[in-house]
Parts: structure tokens; C-alpha cells; sequence
């Protein structure tokens, strides 16, 4: 994979991680039709590093008072009970303990179904299946939900359901915002609450994914084909960048529109990818041997 491949990898890895599309899809789609076979989990794993480290620098205050407020009341700040401790009176406490609870289903499923991630689970079919399947979920959701909950109504039952949304998007063609998302509207949450929850509770598995691929692949020749270092690395630094303006112009659009562009655009996706896929320009498997 030369520069301008990586590049193209990464701005399409900025563009589609915070919009409810599935970025692993685009990936998965972009890097067999531009000649580079499938880019692979690993690469997408990494790259997502950057579009989180563009959460980190949004969400910068809040996740500040979050560290802050779970470490304040860890320590005993607000009384020395179980109950102070695991912030019983501090928001900010209950949220990282809410984001670690949440953080959980993707983390065991993960672990347990690794193989199958890297392989099995990244035939197009599948992509194409779950593009139409969780779009249109997204769309009855948005259409459904009341739109009353804010964060401040978080419970363990509600993180925990958040949790298993975001832990489908090990699947291309999910979305882990998207995923999430649904959720955060089925049980009542308005769009900027669900976004922001998503965002948030990606950060510790997404980092975690990334860097645990990081180390597995130091030191590893790349196989023919997939990406090396250097590319990586770049569409890292390029997905950071862009990531960071999505974010903004995500967050600004659902405050007053609805999912539905998003809706009809995956499944305008998956007929393009039906359409490649019967006619050859695409392999299910995209080289990778199941």
C-alpha cells in the first residue's frame, strides 16, 4: 500500500467512525476496490486510534471531569461508604463507572470471538445483511423513540444495554455509533445524549483494540498486499484530522435532523456492494482465507 492509498484509507476511516455507516465496512469495501485486498482488523483497529484520539481532544473537559470525579470519589472524597466510593454523589464518578460497566460486553466478546472477527465475520454478505438490518433499526428507532433521557438518567441496566450495542459493531457493517446509537433512542434518549454516550464509552475499547494490534504487529512483516507501518501511520494521522471535524458537523446536524439520510444511505450501500459482489469487481472474502 503506497502514501496516497493510506491516505485515501484514512480519510475514509475520519469520515465514516462518528457518522452511523460502519467505518469498518468502508474500509473493508475501499481497501479491496482500490487493490489492496482487504485492509484487514488490524489496520482498521489501529487507524480508529486516531479518530479516538479526535474524542479525546472534543470531549477533552468531560473526560477530564470524568478521570477527575472517579478518582476524587474512589478516594474517599464524599464519604468512605461503598456507595460514596462508586459516586453515589458525583455524576461525574457514576459516568466512568457507567462507561467501564458499558465497556465490558465488547471486551469478552471480543476476546472470545477474535478469530472469527479477522475472518469469517468480514465476508461482504454479512457487511451487505448488516448495512440493511441495522439501518432500518436505526430509522424505526429514530422514528419511535421519545427523545426525553438525558445522561444524567444513566443507569447500570441502561450502560450495560449500551454496552451490548456497541459490542455488534465487532461485525462490519454495524457501526459502533450506529449500534449504540439505536439503543440510546429505543430506551428514550434524545440524539445528542446517545451520540455523546457513544463517543465516550468508545474510547476505552476502541484505544484498547487499537494499541493490543498495535503491539501484536511490531516487529511482524506485513502480509502482501496489506498495509506496512508507514501506511498505517498515516491514515492514523489523517483519520485524526478528519474525525475531529466530523464530530463537530455530526453533532450540530442531529440536533435538528433526523437519522434518515444515514438510513437511506446504508441501504444504498449494501445494493452497490450487491451489485460488485455479482458482477466480480468485489470477493466476499476479499483474499482473506477463512
Amino acid at each position: 500500500m503506497n502514501a496516497w492509498e493510506a491516505i485515501l484509507l484514512g480519510l475514509v476511516q475520519g469520515l465514516t467512525e462518528f457518522l452511523p455507516i460502519s467505518s469498518s465496512a468502508h474500509l473493508r469495501i475501499v481497501g479491496e476496490l482500490i487493490g489492496s485486498s482487504d485492509p484487514g482488523a488490524a489496520f482498521t483497529a489501529i487507524t480508529q486510534i486516531g479518530t479516538e484520539a479526535a474524542v479525546l481532544l472534543y470531549y477533552r473537559r468531560t473526560i477530564r471531569d470524568v478521570c477527575v470525579g472517579w478518582w476524587t470519589s474512589l478516594a474517599g472524597k464524599h464519604g468512605r461508604d461503598w456507595r460514596a466510593r462508586m459516586g453515589a454523589h458525583d455524576p461525574h464518578a457514576r459516568m466512568a463507572w457507567y462507561i467501564a460497566l458499558g465497556s465490558v460486553p465488547i471486551v469478552v466478546l471480543g476476546l472470545l470471538f477474535q478469530d472469527a472477527i479477522e475472518t469469517t465475520l468480514r465476508n461482504l454478505w454479512i457487511t451487505v445483511t448488516t448495512l440493511v438490518v441495522f439501518g432500518l433499526l436505526l430509522g424505526w428507532a429514530d422514528r419511535i423513540g421519545r427523545r426525553t433521557r438525558t445522561l444524567d438518567t444513566l443507569t447500570p441496566r441502561r450502560a450495560i444495554a449500551f454496552g451490548l450495542a456497541q459490542a455488534l459493531a465487532l461485525v462490519p457493517g454495524v457501526s459502533r455509533s450506529g449500534g449504540t446509537i439505536t439503543a440510546g433512542l429505543l430506551m428514550g434518549f434524545t440524539r445528542k445524549a446517545a451520540a455523546d454516550y457513544s463517543f465516550l464509552l468508545a474510547v476505552p475499547a476502541v484505544l484498547g483494540s487499537g494499541f493490543y494490534q498495535l503491539a501484536k504487529s511490531l516487529g511482524d512483516d506485513p502480509a502482501p498486499g496489506s498495509p506496512g507501518g508507514f501506511a498505517t501511520l498515516v491514515a492514523t494521522l489523517v483519520a485524526f484530522v478528519v474525525g475531529y471535524v466530523v464530530i463537530i458537523g455530526f453533532l450540530r446536524l442531529i440536533t435538528t435532523h433526523s437519522f434518515m439520510p444515514f438510513v437511506w444511505y446504508r441501504l444504498g450501500l449494501a445494493a452497490v456492494v450487491v451489485v460488485l459482489l455479482l458482477t466480480g469487481v468485489l470477493t466476499p472474502n476479499g483474499g482473506i482465507v477463512v
